[in-house]
C-alpha cells in the first residue's frame, strides 16, 4: 500500500512518508499560529481518504471546508508539486459531509443525555464535586425507576423530582440540598442559552456513519464545523472526548491493521486539558493507549507540544512540528520541549531549525520499518489537491444536500421519556386528588339526581319526614271519614227525629 506524502526533507531531499500501517499509532500536528497547521492536517485526511480511511476533524477557523471542492492549481501550487517531484498532481475534492452540533453548517449532531453520562455533563455543566454528586443522584434515580434521560427536558424534570423527594431519596442515595439543585439548573439554563440544548436529544449520532467510504472506495472526510462552537470550550473539548469514548467502548478489537478504520483529529487539543480534573486525563491517556488497538489513530493539533500531557505525549509516534517563535520564556520552554521529543539528525539543530522554519515547513518525524521513529527532518510540506481556504454558503449547501446521511438526522425525534412520563404521573395524580370520595350503593340509591332527588323526595318523602303524597293522603282520607261520618250521623239523628214526628 503506497505510503502518503507528507513532504520532502530540505536537507537530505528525500520523500517524508507516513506508512499507512503506522496510521493508528498517534500523532501530533503543532506549530504557532499562522505557520500552515491547518494545510498539513488537509493533506493528512486526503491521503488517509485516498487509501479508503475514513477521517474525523474539527473545523475551529473554517478552513478545513474547502476539503470538499477542488483547489485552483494556482501556479504557487503547482510549482510547489514540481519541487516535490509530485508528477501526478492536479486539484480534486474530497468526499466530506458536514457535522455541526448547532445544526446550521452542517447535519445536527446529537446524543442524549444517559449517553454522555454524568461525568462528562458535570465538565460540561461546570459543576464543582458537590454538584456532580447530586447529578450522579439523579442518573442513578432514573436508572432505578426506568426513566429514559434522552433531553435536558427529561434531566430538568428528574431534578424537579429530587427536590421535592429529597428527603426520601436522602436515606438511600445520600444528601441532597436544594442549593445544589438550584445550581445545576442554572447551568443547564446557560448551557441552553449558549446553543447547546439541541446537542442532547435523537436521533443520535452513530459511528457508523462516521466511518463511511464511497462507492469507489475513498475514505469519507467528516468535518466538525467548530467555528462557534469553539467558543463554549468546554461543550466542544467535552463532545470530541465523548466521541472519542464511544470509539473505544463499541469498536472490536482489530489488532494492528495494514491502514486504519478511522483517523480522529482533535484540534485545539489543548482546550481538552486545560483545567480538566486528574480522573479526566487519565480517562483520555487509558482511551489514547488503548484505541489503537480497535484500529482508530488519533492526531491531536495544537499550537504547543506540551499543552498535551507528557503521559499522552509519549504515545504519539508521527510527529509534525511548525515553526514556533522563541518571544517569551513560555516560548523558548516549548521550542526546548519540542526539540527534545524528536529522534536526533546530524545534520540538523532541531532547537535552531524550530524558530526559523518558513510557513509551510515543518520538522517531521514518523514510524517506519518495525516502528521506529525515523531521524528528524526539516521538511517542505506537500500542497493539499482542495481548495486551501473556506468554501461559500452555496457550495456547502450544494454538499450537505447530497449527503447520505441528511434525511436520517436533520429532522429531530421526541419520543416518550423522563419529562413526559413524569407529567402523566402528575397529572394522574392531580386527578385523583380532585376526585370526589366513592359512594356506597346505599348512598346512590337515596341520593341519585341531585335537584331531581330533592322533589322526589319533597313529592314521596323520606324516612324522617313525610312528602306531599302522603300528607294529601291523609288529609284525603280525614276529610272523606269527616263527610262519610256526618253524613251517617245525620242519618241516624233525621231517623230518630223522624221518628219522634
Amino acid at each position: 500500500m503506497d505510503p502518503i506524502l507528507l513532504g520532502k526533507g530540505i536537507t537530505d531531499e528525500v520523500a517524508v512518508t507516513l506508512l499507512p500501517k503506522f496510521g493508528n499509532r498517534h500523532g501530533l500536528v503543532a506549530g504557532a499560529t499562522g505557520t500552515g497547521k491547518t494545510v498539513t492536517l488537509m493533506t493528512l485526511a486526503e491521503g488517509f481518504s485516498k487509501l479508503g480511511v475514513p477521517v474525523f476533524m474539527a473545523d475551529v477557523k473554517g478552513d478545513v471546508s474547502g476539503l470538499a471542492v477542488a483547489g485552483d492549481g494556482n501556479e504557487k501550487i503547482l510549482q510547489r508539486a514540481r519541487d516535490l517531484g509530485v508528477a501526478d498532481y492536479a486539484p480534486g475534492a474530497s468526499p466530506v459531509i458536514f457535522w455541526d452540533l448547532y445544526g446550521k453548517k452542517g447535519h445536527p449532531v446529537r446524543t442524549t443525555v444517559s449517553e454522555i453520562g454524568s461525568l462528562l455533563l458535570a465538565r460540561i455543566l461546570e459543576l464543582n464535586d458537590t454538584q456532580s454528586g447530586v447529578l450522579d443522584i439523579v442518573f442513578k434515580l432514573a436508572d432505578d425507576r426506568g426513566l429514559l434521560l434522552l433531553d435536558l427536558d427529561d434531566l430538568r424534570a428528574l431534578l424537579a423530582l429530587v427536590a421535592d423527594e429529597r428527603k426520601d431519596i436522602a436515606t438511600e442515595y445520600g444528601l441532597v440540598s436544594t442549593a445544589s439543585v438550584g445550581a445545576i439548573q442554572r447551568s443547564l439554563l446557560r448551557l441552553a442559552q449558549n446553543g447547546g440544548e439541541g446537542f442532547f436529544g435523537e436521533p443520535a449520532l452513530e459511528l457508523a456513519d462516521l466511518m463511511r467510504t464511497t462507492t469507489d472506495g475513498r475514505g469519507v472526510i467528516g468535518i466538525l464545523a467548530a467555528d462557534q462552537l469553539v467558543l463554549n470550550p468546554r461543550l466542544y473539548s467535552s463532545f470530541l472526548l465523548w466521541l472519542l469514548s464511544e470509539l473505544f467502548e463499541q469498536l472490536p478489537e482489530v489488532g494492528d491493521l495494514d491502514k486504519p478504520k478511522l483517523v480522529f483529529v482533535f484540534d485545539e487539543a489543548h482546550l481538552l486539558f486545560d483545567d480538566s480534573p486528574p480522573a479526566l486525563v487519565q480517562r483520555v491517556e487509558q482511551v489514547v493507549r488503548l484505541i489503537r488497538s480497535k484500529g482508530v489513530g488519533v492526531y491531536f493539533c495544537s499550537q504547543f507540544p506540551d499543552d498535551v500531557p507528557d503521559n499522552i505525549l509519549g504515545q504519539l509516534g508521527n510527529r509534525v512540528q511548525h515553526a514556533l517563535r522563541a518571544f517569551t520564556p513560555r516560548d523558548q520552554k516549548a521550542v526546548r520541549t519540542a526539540a527534545e521529543t524528536f529522534v536526533p539528525n546530524p545534520k540538523l539543530d532541531v532547537a535552531e531549525a524550530i524558530s526559523k522554519l518558513g510557513t509551510g515547513e515543518a520538522l517531521v518525524s514518523t514510524l517506519q520499518d518495525k516502528g521506529v521513529p525515523m531521524p528528524v527532518q526539516q521538511t517542505l510540506i506537500a500542497p493539499p489537491r482542495c481548495r486551501m481556504g473556506s468554501i461559500s454558503d452555496a457550495e456547502r449547501a450544494q454538499v450537505r444536500a447530497g449527503s447520505p446521511v441528511g434525511a436520517k438526522y436533520d429532522n429531530a425525534i421526541d419520543r416518550e421519556s423522563a419529562s413526559e412520563m413524569l407529567a402523566k404521573r402528575a397529572e394522574t395524580a392531580a386527578e385523583k386528588a380532585e376526585a370526589p370520595p366513592a359512594k356506597t350503593r346505599a348512598q346512590d340509591d337515596s341520593q341519585e339526581g341531585g335537584f331531581g332527588q330533592s322533589v322526589k323526595d319533597a313529592v314521596f318523602g323520606t324516612k324522617r319526614r313525610q312528602g306531599m303524597v302522603e300528607t294529601m293522603a291523609k288529609q284525603t282520607a280525614r276529610t272523606v271519614g269527616n263527610q262519610v261520618g256526618r253524613q251517617i250521623l245525620r242519618g241516624l239523628l233525621g231517623g230518630i227525629f223522624g221518628g219522634k214526628r
